[in-house]
């Protein structure tokens, strides 16, 4: 993958962390359109709560040794949705069971409501 700009430079180590450990149903979606708060946003499952911390430590670790610090890491104490901010990227690793239940894919791509004014 080409990266052009930073993002997309942390979009790539992101994902390839994620790969390292094997996270499952990797997706990553373009939010530039959406949002002012990142241009892009990863969505990965871990199989255990282990495996979940296991995936976002491993994305802090790579992005750390690329020159890309973390803004901020929050969940880690329950392990069951852990979330990155890469500042451009962030990224969500979650159980299934939270995956299914936040539903974000669909939260992120559905398109936008038309405000009457």
């Amino acid at each position: 993958m080409k990266a052009d700009n930073i993002s997309e430079q942390i979009l790539a180590v992101a994902l390839d962390a994620l790969a390292d450990i094997k996270a499952v149903n990797v997706l990553s979606l373009d939010v530039r359109s959406l949002t002012g708060i990142a241009d892009y946003m990863v969505i990965a499952s871990g199989t255990s709560s282990r495996h979940v911390k296991a995936l976002a430590d491993n994305v802090v670790v790579k992005a750390k040794e690329a020159g890309f610090k973390p803004l901020g890491v929050e969940g880690e104490r329950g392990c069951d949705w852990i979330l990155i901010d890469l500042a451009g990227v962030i990224v969500h690793v979650m159980l299934p069971a939270t995956r299914s239940f936040y539903d974000l894919e669909r939260l992120w791509t559905r398109p936008p409501e038309n405000k009457l004014a």
